[in-house]
């Protein structure tokens, strides 16, 4: 029986379990994000994500810096 509460990534709807009270332990803090990347994920989800969603959110973000495609 888990202790934290099991609900969906905003995105991709895989079912993680959320250890906000907890932060150190939870799936999210394992990838880590500059100020400029929290900024892209949080214009596009209020909610938490997994880590291979914000893994794929912070590659999209460089591509995006890359090409000149997203002004910060």
């Amino acid at each position: 029986m888990t202790k934290h509460e099991i609900i969906s990534c905003e995105r991709c709807r895989t079912r993680i379990e959320c250890k906000a009270n907890n932060f150190t332990q939870c799936q999210c803090s394992s990838i880590h994000l500059n100020l400029n990347e929290v900024q892209f994920v949080s214009e596009r989800f209020e909610g938490c994500l997994c880590a291979n969603c914000l893994t794929e959110l912070k590659q999209e973000y460089l591509t995006l810096i890359e090409n000149g495609d997203y002004d910060s």
